[in-house]
């Protein structure tokens, strides 16, 4: 059976390309799912999928980075396609397809993993580099905080905690009251205590 995947790192993302590609070249079924790539554990429809296929089976995905965003990702699961006699089809190679059921496929894909992790470590390496720049520039400032000094609950928290030798509030007690999070009231008393 020719089995299709389909993935997209987020929910906004849209499958309909891989899907037309994959039901083009004949997927008698296709799983599709949207998660990031990362963490083989996280995408639940290809471990579905992995589960699946039997001997004499095919796996057919658009892209290498669609199945696996990692060199050892991609040789550790074509390795248990392999034992299981399954062939992965991509069909990224300029129209031509690449096949791992044979010996120019398998190198052919060894290569393409390593060109797919290096890609992703240079787009992650790109960003920090963007976030650093923005920094320098003075307009990346990191995720607002929730907590402010002009917060009511904020305030109304680190006043209990310091006079906790008067009203002989726990810190737990405090929390509930205000609905301030343990580390928030640390954080933030740590944080005045060094102004």
């Amino acid at each position: 059976m020719k089995y299709g995947y389909a993935r997209v790192s987020s929910v906004g993302q849209n499958l309909d390309a891989q899907i037309n590609q994959l039901n083009d070249v004949k997927c008698e079924k296709i799983f599709r799912e949207k998660v990031s790539g990362r963490q083989k554990e996280g995408r639940q429809q290809l471990q579905i999928l992995l589960e699946t296929v039997k001997e004499g089976d095919s796996i057919v995905v658009t892209k290498l980075d669609r199945f696996a965003r990692s060199t050892k990702d991609a040789l550790n699961t074509i390795e248990e396609l392999n034992k299981k006699g399954v062939a992965l089809i991509v069909l990224n190679m300029g129209g031509d397809r690449l096949d791992t059921s044979t010996p120019i496929g398998k190198l052919m894909i060894t290569v393409l993993a390593g060109i797919a992790e290096f890609e992703a470590d240079m787009i992650r390496e790109r960003q920090l580099e963007g976030i650093q720049e923005a920094k320098r520039r003075g307009v990346y400032k990191g995720r607002p905080k929730k907590y402010t000094e002009k917060n009511p609950s904020l305030n109304h928290a680190i006043e209990l905690f310091n006079e906790r030798t008067i009203n002989k509030k726990t810190v737990k007690e405090i929390e509930e009251i205000t609905k301030i999070s343990r580390a928030t009231i640390y954080r933030e008393v740590k944080r005045k205590k060094s102004i």
